[in-house]
């Protein structure tokens, strides 16, 4: 019993030592057949998006064990900005720790050394940062972008810039390569997209906080008032306080913000979100009452309060579900046995995965776009939700609503509170001070004198400007919604050197008849043109010869003169029928009645002596027909007359080919660009060409002949011949260039106001009011040409002669029924006698052409 007791222990021991080892073994199998793979992950924990990504990302690997019994391993480095360290870091993780797959921190400073060392161990490299330039992922294979690209931000917020009618934005960005090549292009497109332009781009640097004030101060004296900010948060808040302290919180400015702040807002304090009141802010949205958001969101909250008790406020940003969603991926496709990084990275790329977290899809090794941003307003203590923005739809106050309402500007959403409480939209930039007016440039040189004048009173030493531009711009400003105080500043120069002050600030605008042309959009730009456009040639006029042999028949059309002698023969008829038993001069063969006839029919359409009437039926007729003769012969001699004594008139030149053929020598106004385009596009030679300062000088070259043609814009032109008008003519062509214009600096944040009152001015008639007050002094008739509305047609006498037509026919009726027999007897005599007439001169006719074949 005593031996056996040792021996008893002893096996005991050494089952208890073989199960032992059984369960160890057999645990390691089981952990080598959960435990799919190891991830590294670099954060900031020193951020708050650092804070958030770490606990978003611990809770991704545990519910991805909890739901699927696969586990996977996180190996955090914090990263505290300090990109070399990092490095070597992540070189520990690759090498060391055989990592599968590393997600990188936020900054692309820091991801990009980063990424090569992946890329070179090739394992995936998925990067958090929130502009990745466009070049990377081609440049590194397994390199990921595990953030939504910018494109649809850009988009969005250019639909904020687009709905308040603001034309200009100034940008402010943290200075590093990835917003220049990452954001820079998309967000250029958007807004040129919607006719915004980017006034300036602004650099902020983290380690530079002292250049603060120098910035922000130069921002302040310039007219832009919109102000695009993308920058971390840690940045922004330094920017907002000191803009703040600035007074750049304040009415009249406007300030939106991107998703790298707006989304990390909520985790502010009340005393610094109080430097902030006023802004927009552009987010990324998640589905909040979406079930797996609010289980992540209650247990985020719990968790994040008990790694950071410092924070005061435990809301999840959109940046941890990215990180969640992102870790729960990558754990899903290690589920799956792959040999080395490149099938890994392929099963990351399909995200075909079944479980608790929502996919990542990647599209061309880049997570697909947020299609839906939320809009915030941040007020009081917190921010309001004002609504959202959806890709290709619009505006709409919910995201989830199925009978949810789209519109195209953002003022839809309700009332926003924009810096300094104002109650109306800001304008987006500060119109000129009395201290400070718009200096208007006006040309000294103008050779039309009603459009712009300028005289000094050397008593007064004072200067003033007069003329229909003058006029026109003061009615444009009066119709601003704003003061806009101004001064005119005379500039004896050509127009081409006036528009270049424009360019080189000496001017803020210039006012005058500039003309729009292209070449010099390249140092301004202009308004909608306030006159007519085009180029037309003036030549002298002549009388015009033409063939006067039938000048006689001109009083009266063809189908006047065609009815005159119809019911002339008409009633001569009538007449002769009813006088032929009376009169036997009348009688004889059927040749000599028709002489008779016709004879009677016009005697008595100039005199009374045509012959003894001796019935009262063809008095009747001959008394109505003779009055309404009478009135024929007086109207066709007084138009007759008018036509014979006015001159008519026709251009001496027909078209610039006849100039060219005969090397004629052509006039412009001083200073114009119409010397260019006579060298240029019609192909004058420079030596034919003069110039001229004044419409008196063009008069009295064009009457010496010496230049056969002055070439004038349209609006000038008009001027010239309604003082001209009898002595000069437009000839051919009108050549299409540009109107008149006000001229402003590129980009002026004015412009588009100016452009609008002026189509208002233009709309309301006062334009058309002040052009032609500007003429009408000058105005002449002009009836030297004899159209077609001259001559006399039927429609003018067409009761005279139904009255004379139906008086005759009467008489002819009656007499017909009076003597029936007689009446039959005679008409069928004249209508055979007239027939075999034709039939006699067809017959010979017919001969005579058989004889010729």
């Amino acid at each position: 019993m005593d031996t056996f007791r040792p021996f008893t222990f002893f096996a005991i021991v050494l089952f208890l030592a073989q199960r032992t080892t059984a369960d160890v073994g057999r645990r390691k199998v089981l952990a080598e057949d959960h435990v799919r793979g190891i991830i590294g992950a670099i954060v900031d924990n020193s951020t708050r998006f650092g804070k958030e990504q770490k606990v978003a990302m611990e809770m991704a690997i545990k519910d991805v064990y909890d739901k699927t019994s696969s586990s996977c391993d996180l190996r955090l480095i914090t990263s505290q900005t300090e990109p070399y360290q990092t490095a070597l870091a992540a070189w520990d993780l690759i090498n060391k720790q055989k990592v599968k797959a590393i997600l990188l921190p936020q900054s692309w400073e820091e991801a990009s050394l980063l990424v090569g060392i992946g890329n070179q161990a090739k394992i995936p490299v998925l990067s958090f940062a929130d502009s990745t330039p466009l070049w990377a992922t081609k440049r590194w294979p397994f390199l990921l972008q595990a953030s939504p690209d910018q494109n649809a931000q850009m988009k969005a917020i250019a639909a904020i810039v687009d709905s308040w009618e603001w034309h200009q934005v100034t940008v402010i960005y943290e200075d590093n390569d990835s917003f220049r090549s990452g954001i820079t292009p998309y967000l250029s497109d958007a807004l040129r997209e919607v006719g915004v332009e980017i006034s300036n781009l602004v650099a902020l640097s983290p380690f530079d906080s002292s250049s603060f004030y120098t910035k922000l101060e130069r921002l302040k004296g310039e007219q832009c008032r919109v102000f695009l900010v993308h920058l971390s948060l840690p940045l922004a808040v330094k920017l907002f306080v000191k803009a703040k302290e600035m007074n750049m919180m304040e009415k009249d400015y406007v300030w939106i913000t991107t998703d790298p702040f707006t989304s990390l807002v909520h985790s502010l304090n009340a005393s610094t979100i109080s430097s902030m009141q006023g802004i927009i802010g552009v987010k990324s949205y998640y589905p909040q009452k979406d079930p797996h958001f609010q289980n992540f969101h209650t247990r985020f909250r719990k968790n994040f309060s008990l790694e950071n008790p410092e924070e005061d406020n435990h809301e999840p940003g959109a940046f941890a579900m990215q990180a969640y969603d992102v870790v729960w991926t990558v754990c899903l496709a290690m589920r799956e046995r792959s040999n080395g990084g490149q099938q890994l990275l392929d099963k990351i790329l399909l995200g075909k995965f079944n479980g608790l977290g929502r996919k990542v899809k990647f599209d061309d090794r880049k997570v697909a776009p947020v299609q839906i941003f939320q809009i915030i307003n941040v007020i009081g203590k917190s921010y309001n939700e004002l609504g959202y923005w959806s890709n290709g739809l619009g505006f709409s106050e919910t995201s989830t609503d199925e009978r949810v309402v789209y519109k195209t500007s953002m003022s839809s959403l309700g009332q926003v509170i924009w810096p300094g409480r104002p109650r109306t939209t800001p304008r987006g930039w500060t119109p000129p001070t009395v201290a400070n007016p718009l200096r208007i440039g006006v040309p000294t040189q103008s050779g039309f004198k009603q459009y712009v004048k300028v005289e000094h009173n050397s008593s007064t030493n004072s200067t003033n400007c007069t003329g229909f531009a003058i006029d026109l711009f003061q009615e444009t400003v009066a119709s601003l919604p704003f003061y806009l105080p101004y001064t005119f500043i005379p500039f004896d120069g050509n127009y081409d050197e006036m528009v270049e002050q424009v360019y080189l600030k000496k001017f803020d605008a210039v006012v005058g008849d500039v003309a729009i042309v292209a070449k010099r959009y390249q140092h301004a730009e202009f308004t909608h043109p306030y006159t007519e456009s085009g180029l037309v040639m003036i030549v002298p006029v002549r009388t015009k010869n033409s063939n006067r042999a039938w000048l006689f028949v001109k009083p009266f059309t063809k189908a006047m003169w065609v009815l005159v002698v119809a019911i002339s023969v008409y009633n001569g008829f009538v007449v002769w029928l009813i006088e032929r038993k009376h009169r036997p001069e009348l009688k004889g063969s059927a040749p000599y009645q028709m002489g008779a006839l016709l004879c009677s029919a016009f005697t008595t359409l100039f005199s009374l002596n045509g012959g003894k009437l001796n019935s009262n039926l063809s008095r009747m007729a001959t008394v109505v027909w003779l009055f309404v003769a009478l009135v024929l012969t007086q109207t066709y001699v007084a138009n007759l007359t008018s036509i014979l004594t006015v001159r008519r008139l026709e251009p001496t030149v027909a078209d610039v080919e006849s100039l060219r053929n005969e090397n004629a020598m052509v006039g412009y106004s001083n200073g114009s660009f119409v010397a260019n385009y006579l060298v240029e596009v019609l192909n004058f030679h420079g030596s034919n060409i003069k110039t001229y300062d004044s419409p008196e000088e063009y008069v009295e070259a064009l009457r010496s002949q010496e230049i056969a043609a002055a070439f004038l814009e349209a609006a000038l032109a008009k001027l010239f011949l309604a003082k001209y008008c009898k002595e000069f003519i437009a000839a051919g062509p009108t050549y299409k260039v540009g109107g008149f214009g006000f001229v402003f600096p590129r980009g002026s944040l004015l412009l588009p106001d100016i452009t609008k009152a002026l189509l208002n001015v233009s709309e309301s008639g006062r334009l058309r009011y002040l052009e032609n007050r500007m003429i009408a002094s000058e105005k002449c008739s002009d009836g030297d040409l004899v159209d077609e509305m001259s001559r006399l047609s039927p429609s003018s006498f067409w009761v005279l002669f139904m009255f004379t037509g139906g008086t005759s026919t009467i008489a002819l009726l009656v007499y017909v029924v009076c003597h029936k027999r007689f009446g039959h007897k005679i008409v069928r005599r004249l209508s055979l006698a007239v027939m075999r007439r034709w039939w006699h001169q067809k017959k010979t006719l017919s001969r005579r052409l058989h004889d010729i074949t």
